[in-house]
Parts: C-alpha cells; sequence; structure tokens
C-alpha cells in the first residue's frame, strides 16, 4: 500500500498525478522526499496528530454546548420581552434564512484564506452575537443579536472541511462521525446547564454571558492548534506529523507562489482579493453542482427535511395519540439524542463491513429511515414508539456523516469548504420548508409529518437506487483508493 501524502490546504490528487488548487489552475502533486511506498511505524510525534484531531473534536464540544445552553430559552426570551407570537417567529426563522445564504460563501471564503482565520472569525463573531443576545433588553436587539449567530455560525461546517483535510478519503465518515458525537454530547450537556441557569435571577442574561465566555475558550483553543507541524499520511496509523505545513494560513495563491514545481511556469498575475477568489469558486461550483452532484444534494434536502418533519410535532403527537406528558416525551428524545452521539463510535466497524462504500451504507439507511418512519407514524403502543426512536437515531446520523462523505468523494476535494458550506445550505433549505410542509399534514392526522417524512425518504432512495452505478464500482475504488 502506497503511501498517500498531501498538504492539508484542500489540495487533492487528479488525473494523471497533477492536484487541482481551486477550479482554475492546476500543479504538480508532489510527495515528502524521504518517504517510500512502504510504510514504516508509526514516528513518535503521531501522538501529537492524535492530540490535534481531540482538539478539533473538542471544539465542537464546545460549539454546541455553549448554543445549546441558549437556544432552548431563545422562545421564552423574546417572549418576556413582549413580542407576539407572529414577530417571534418572523425573528426565529431569520436565522435560517441568514444560515441557507451564507453557509455556502463561508465555506467557500474558508477555502480561500485558510481553515484557520475563518475559523477564528466565525467563532469570535457568533460570540458576539450571544453577547448582544445577552444585553438584549428589547426586541430590536434581540433580532440584531441572531444576525451575527446567522452568518458566522459555521464553526462545525469548518471544522468537517479541516477534517477533511487532515485524514484519508477513507477515514472522512470515521473522523466525521466522531466529530458529530463530540457535538452531540455537547448539546446534550448543555440544555441541562441552561435549564438550571434560568432558574437564577437574571438567568437569561448569564446565559448567554457563559455561552460568550464558551465561544471566547473556544477561539482560544482554535489559536493555540499546531497548525504549522500538521500534514498527512494516508496508512494504516494515518496520521503523521511533519515541519513546513504552516500553508494552512495561507490562500491558494500563496501556496502556489511558495511552492512553484520543477518545469512550471509561475503566473507574473497579481493575486486577487480573497473576494474575488470566492465569487469565482462559487461560480465554478454552481457547474459542478448541476452536471455532477446534483442527485447528492437533493437526497440530502429529502433526508433533512424527513428527518425534521419527524422532529417537528414529536411532542404534540404522543400527546395526542398516547397521552404521554411532555416531560415524558422530553426524556425520549434526550434518549434518542444520546443514542444518536454514539452512532458515531459505531461507524468504523459498519464502515469496514461496506467496505468504506459510502454510497451502500447511506443507501441501506435510508431504506431503514423509510421503514422506521412508516412504522412509526403507524405505531399502535408507546413500546413500538420507543423501538423506532431508537434505531431511528442511529440510521439518521449515520446517514448523515455518508452524506457529506460522498458529497467530498464525488465533488471532489479541491474545495471542501464550499462543498460543505452548499451541503449546510441545502439542510438549512429544508428547516425552511419543513415547517410549512408539517403545519400542512398536521391538518390531515397527527401522524401527518412523518408519514410525509417516510415519503421524501423512500424518493431519496429511489433517486440513489437509480444512480448507483455512479457511486460504485471502479470510480469509487479510485477515489477511495488506500
Amino acid at each position: 500500500m502506497g503511501v498517500d501524502l498531501r498538504v492539508i490546504t484542500g489540495m487533492e490528487p487528479g488525473v494523471a498525478g497533477v492536484c487541482t488548487v481551486g477550479f482554475g489552475s492546476t500543479k504538480p502533486w508532489r510527495r515528502e522526499p524521504g518517504i517510500g511506498a512502504k510504510t514504516g511505524a508509526p514516528r513518535p510525534d503521531a501522538k501529537e496528530a492524535r492530540l490535534f484531531l481531540l482538539c478539533v473534536y473538542l471544539v465542537g464540544f464546545l460549539d454546541l454546548f455553549g448554543v445549546s445552553m441558549v437556544v432552548p430559552l431563545l422562545n421564552v426570551h423574546i417572549k418576556s420581552l413582549g413580542a407576539s407570537p407572529t414577530v417571534a417567529g418572523i425573528v426565529g426563522s431569520s436565522y435560517g434564512i441568514l444560515q441557507l445564504f451564507s453557509s455556502t460563501v463561508v465555506g467557500c471564503w474558508s477555502d480561500v484564506v485558510g481553515r484557520r482565520f475563518s475559523l477564528l472569525v466565525c467563532i469570535l463573531f457568533s460570540a458576539l452575537g450571544y453577547l448582544i443576545l445577552g444585553a438584549s433588553t428589547n426586541v430590536f436587539l434581540f433580532a440584531l443579536g441572531r444576525v451575527p449567530v446567522g452568518i458566522f455560525k459555521h464553526t462545525l461546517s469548518i471544522s468537517r472541511a479541516l477534517l477533511s483535510d487532515l485524514v484519508p478519503e477513507k477515514e472522512w465518515p470515521l473522523v466525521i462521525g466522531q466529530l458529530n458525537t463530540a457535538s452531540s454530547v455537547g448539546f446534550i450537556l448543555g440544555p441541562m446547564v441552561g435549564g438550571y441557569l434560568i432558574e437564577l435571577d437574571g438567568g437569561f442574561y448569564l446565559t448567554c454571558l457563559i455561552c460568550f465566555c464558551v465561544f471566547i475558550l473556544n477561539a482560544g483553543l482554535v489559536w493555540l492548534f499546531p497548525w504549522s507541524e500538521i500534514k498527512v499520511s494516508s496508512t494504516k496509523n494515518s496520521l503523521r506529523l511533519g515541519n513546513n505545513y504552516a500553508s494552512l494560513r495561507k490562500t491558494d495563491h500563496e501556496v502556489q507562489e511558495a511552492n512553484p514545481s520543477p518545469g512550471s511556469v509561475v503566473s507574473e498575475k497579481t493575486p486577487r482579493p480573497p473576494w474575488m477568489e470566492v465569487i469565482s469558486t462559487l461560480q465554478d461550483m454552481k457547474s459542478l453542482i448541476f452536471s455532477e452532484i446534483w442527485d447528492v444534494f437533493l437526497v440530502r434536502l429529502l433526508m433533512a427535511m424527513a428527518a425534521l418533519l419527524y422532529h417537528s410535532n414529536f411532542v404534540l403527537a404522543l400527546k395526542e395519540r398516547f397521552g404521554v406528558r411532555p416531560v415524558v416525551a422530553g426524556y425520549l428524545i434526550s434518549y434518542s439524542s444520546t443514542l444518536g452521539a454514539l452512532a458515531g463510535l459505531v461507524l468504523g466497524p459498519i464502515l469496514r463491513l461496506y467496505r468504506h462504500n459510502s454510497h451502500r451504507v447511506l443507501l441501506h439507511s435510508s431504506m431503514l429511515t423509510f421503514l422506521l418512519l412508516l412504522l412509526y407514524s403507524m405505531a399502535p403502543t408507546m413500546g413500538t414508539v420507543i423501538f423506532s426512536s431508537t434505531l431511528l437515531a442511529f440510521s439518521t446520523a449515520i446517514g448523515r456523516t455518508c452524506i457529506t462523505d460522498l458529497q467530498l468523494t464525488m465533488g471532489g476535494a479541491q474545495a471542501r469548504g464550499t462543498l460543505i458550506g452548499l451541503g449546510q445550505s441545502v439542510t438549512a433549505m429544508g428547516r425552511v420548508m419543513a415547517p410549512i410542509l408539517s403545519g400542512v399534514a398536521q391538518e390531515v392526522s397527527p401522524c401527518g409529518p412523518p408519514c410525509l417524512g417516510a415519503a421524501l425518504a423512500l424518493v431519496a432512495v429511489f433517486i440513489m437506487s437509480l444512480n448507483k452505478p455512479r457511486y460504485g464500482g471502479d470510480r469509487t475504488n479510485r477515489l477511495k483508493s488506500e
């Protein structure tokens, strides 16, 4: 098995030994001198690489820990400020709308300026948003505090792009699943802390202040990352450390200028401003999406809406169908969230069983999601509901990880931040559409939303089955080769 080396600036080997940087230029793919084809024993500094990964997971944990302390309290606080339900709904939906438009742009921007700078900016502006929320004494300030959060709350997206830069293709689902597990643990613990703090005098303001401090701590952690020492080897032991890999902090143009290849002609053009690079990359990404991977994003939209429809009226449906109290439904939600977090730990064995074929895993998990949503919709007892919710937590968590991996694999690795940002925009679109569809479906029956979710999951399965030849065979083996 050869040693696959790549610097973590978003460059990936392309056809005939060239590497595409961005979408409009190429440069030869260089191997680290002194590394042969055989895999040697892991170097001692591999522990530092593992530590780097753990730090990324800690960033994900702290991010959702801070957010989940505040988010459950937002509706209560805005109503205490005198906002009507309509105004509260408009302000609440503004976050999803901002995310819809900002996810792709911020992801592309992280490809241009580097993961470190973009992570720091996103974390610090998100911290500012929660500080404004904590100081809000009227609806205007509350809405103003949601703006920087809606635009810059992309810490997890950039972290996923960073992980895809750090590890070989076959390990993308594993490390992204572990990041999802770490962040899910934060989402489980955060509401408990927030629920305790809200009982104190000025509880909401105190909670927002603590959230602000958590984000500042997160920014400090990102600042202290050993960015200049990380590189990747595609070996059994995966991560390695090396020197002279500070290019994470550079733009693609700086990387090209700093590392001219033998026999290549160095461009004499002045590097374009970052905003022009973003526009250029988005234009090229548009053609890529509509020509090659449109179905991947469509499947992501359908499965996201299916999961959102399932959760949209979960508490109300259990109350109307089985007379379950909201507190019991809340316990069941926490139970499902815990299982979803644990799903990342079993993803490795599942991928090995499927020989790292993410499309097959996604197809089978989507089929399972469809069957479980259908079972939940027709559940005659609470025991059936608990059974379906248990397996749904696993199937949806694994599906989310695999769709991201398939998205990166089929879309190419030259603009990972843009690809992940596009995926987040698609999910945000689902968040905007799902409440509307849920409201219409609930007019028919309390089981309407999950039934509609099952139908959407079935459509996604049908699309994946039709396009199965595109994701299997030689192409997948080449893209996921060791």
